[in-house]
């Protein structure tokens, strides 16, 4: 969310940098428009209201002289009137304004390469090489219902469609993950561990940018307006809502795993086979908040961090940063890590690391005080660290052997109870 003083100050800029985006001015325009209506509306509310002060001073003066005051509070009645008239505008212009401003994505960084999806977006590097099999290899859905992993069937009988079962040894697996990862982000003393709610109140969706805009993908408890979250990222960000922090006291680290919910409403027809694209997964989440003038900083080394994860893992992926087209409504610049998926002979993504820079901060009101005492907003940083779901089928894909059985990542085996292959 961008400050309006900043939009009057610095609009061409602002415009020119939301329309790298495509898809028009985003209701900039519109918002000067009404910031100009609202900017007239204040000096003559000011100027009739000094009036209404001075003249209503000037009544029991007038009366003390014996001076008829009929006219003049006539005139008071008015200009009473028409001063409410003008609060009542300006309350409809600042309230329209207010609402349009909560459509308006982030600016892209600079280096984030222009283009309409993610066709266009950028491969910076890669590590490891694709798995090559001297057999057929199955999909993860092939082999997870041959070996009695996952179950597609009970999952849209007990729930719906992109709901499964996963089973037995693939469901240890899959508690293995999500230990791991949570070790390998907290054992260096890096990332707090967090457990947290996995319902959210509007005024936290709408903080981390997925509220208003996209209402329609979130699962809504009608009831008590509460929302099931899509990832940890909006407990975890909102967690200093509306609190002043010292500047000594960033930058914090926060990792939490959760199950998420998303309804995918704009999805239909993608990934219907696995366990790529569900209603619900669990996601180890990692969130920062961090001093402006570090953030950058702080994204690549969140990068780097699950770049080494999925090293650990030994699964072959790639780096990329994606275009203006393909990047979220709250992200300034974003990296995505796909991991290599020998079922569609490609890479697939597993993590998406974004830097927000002031939006969501502005939003959900994470601010700090710096040295000089000033209170300024803080910059906020997230990823994937990383979604359990997507790595279980990561690994039976990569990992699986002539003979049906799936290897173990050496890094998991201890997790596994010393199972080395399942």
């Amino acid at each position: 969310m961008y400050d309006i003083k900043r939009i009057r100050r610095d609009f061409d800029e602002v415009l020119k940098g939301v329309q790298r985006r495509g898809g028009g001015d985003f209701g900039l325009l519109r918002i000067k428009e009404l910031e100009e209506k609202r900017r007239g509306i204040l000096i003559d509310l000011e100027e009739k209201r000094a009036r209404q002060n001075s003249f209503s001073r000037e009544i029991p003066v007038k009366k003390r002289a014996g001076e008829d005051v009929t006219e003049l509070l006539e005139y008071l009645k008015d200009l009473s009137t028409q001063i409410s008239t003008e609060e009542t505008l300006l309350k409809e212009v600042e309230e329209e304004m207010n609402e349009l401003l909560f459509f308006v994505p982030n600016i892209p960084q600079e280096e984030v390469p222009v283009g309409n999806d993610d066709a266009d977006n950028k491969v910076l590097r890669k590590w490891g090489e694709p798995t090559r099999f001297d057999f057929e290899p199955k999909a993860h859905w092939e082999l997870g219902v041959e070996r009695d992993f996952l179950d597609f069937e009970r999952g849209a009988k007990v729930t719906g469609s992109r709901f499964t079962f996963v089973k037995g040894k693939a469901a240890r697996l899959e508690r293995a993950l999500f230990n791991y990862f949570l070790d390998f982000h907290t054992d260096s003393g890096k990332y707090m561990e967090m457990n947290t709610p996995v319902l959210a109140n509007r005024d936290s969706m709408t903080g981390t940018g997925q509220l208003p805009k996209f209402e329609e993908d979130m699962y809504h408890i009608a009831s008590d307006d509460l929302f099931l979250i899509p990832t940890a990222e909006v407990t975890l960000t909102n967690y200093l809502k509306d609190e002043i922090y010292s500047h000594e006291d960033l930058p914090i680290y926060m990792t939490s795993y959760t199950r998420c919910f998303r309804r995918e409403a704009g999805s239909a027809g993608r990934d219907t086979r696995g366990i790529i694209r569900q209603h619900e997964f669990g996601k180890v989440e990692l969130v920062k908040y961090v001093l402006p003038e570090e953030s950058e900083a702080e994204h690549q080394d969140m990068v780097s961090d699950v770049e080494r994860l999925l090293q650990s893992l030994e699964l072959p992926y790639q780096v990329v940063l994606l275009c203006t087209g393909d990047l979220g409504f709250s992200s300034s610049k974003t990296y995505d890590i796909e991991v290599w998926f020998p079922s569609n002979g490609g890479y697939r993504e597993i993590s998406s690391i974004s830097n927000f820079h002031d939006f969501q901060a502005r939003r959900a009101g994470l601010r700090y005080r710096d040295s000089n005492g000033k209170v300024q907003f803080m910059h906020t940083l997230n990823g994937s660290g990383i979604p359990t779901g997507r790595t279980l089928a990561a690994i039976l894909e990569n990992n699986q052997q002539e003979n049906g059985k799936v290897r173990i990542p050496k890094v998991l085996v201890p997790y596994m109870g010393g199972l080395e292959e399942i």
